[in-house]
């Protein structure tokens, strides 16, 4: 009897557990008739499925509102899934399809991907691949910035921003330009050490942290 593939749940409300994949088509949504069920509101009642065709698991994505990624990027077309590849739904869950060829321990966990970027809080300073930024960031672009580091990936919102950013000001006086003003400033400091894109924009939702470095 062949073993099945598995999709194991590493971020996200289901986090530390796994599903087997049944049959040739498995289905990955928020609806009640999914296969595995994410309970997270980003995520669409139909997000994804997973089709055995040819021999070979293809990941499709269901024209979702929020998207899904493989190992970082956006998919648009069905893609076949390999061992080990990270499938990001809606921003919001990180899933990680473990192969049939693999043989997973009950207490699997995946490596933690090494990141590029690192703060130190005590100086306000970022640490790029060992290099500091010199000199250290405003307290605005490292407030936003931590708010991003800390939230490991997911979005942080506009509303969410200014909370961090400008306590205390419940959002009198602070602009959609201003934001986005403070966000072009950060992106243009972060580039002195690196022209990676560190920032991404998450259109109608907000910002989010793209920091994991690829082998």
């Amino acid at each position: 009897m062949n073993a099945k593939p598995v999709i194991f749940v590493r971020e996200g409300e289901l986090s530390g557990q796994s599903w087997p994949i049944e049959g040739d088509a498995f289905l990955i949504g928020r609806g009640s008739d999914c296969n595995l069920i994410l309970p997270e509101r980003q995520v669409s009642r139909h997000h994804v499925r997973i089709r055995h065709e040819q021999g070979a698991y293809v990941l499709y994505d269901l024209g979702s509102k929020n998207g899904t990624h493989l190992n970082g990027s956006i998919i648009s077309e069905p893609t076949v899934l390999r061992d080990g590849d990270e499938i990001q739904v809606a921003l919001s869950v990180r899933l990680v399809y473990i192969g049939t060829d693999a043989t997973i321990p009950l207490t699997f966990e995946p490596p933690t991907p090494a990141q590029r970027l690192e703060l130190d809080e005590d100086q306000r300073t970022v640490i790029i691949d060992g290099n500091t930024l010199t000199p250290p960031l405003s307290l605005a672009q490292f407030r936003l910035l931590k708010a991003l580091y800390d939230a490991d990936g997911a979005v942080c919102t506009r509303d969410s921003i200014v909370e961090t950013v400008w306590p205390g000001t419940e959002g009198i006086g602070v602009s959609e330009q201003a934001i986005d003003a403070l966000v072009r400033r950060l992106r243009d400091r972060l580039a002195e050490l690196d022209d990676f894109n560190y920032i991404v924009t998450v259109r109608g939702h907000g910002f989010r942290l793209e920091n994991e470095k690829l082998n």
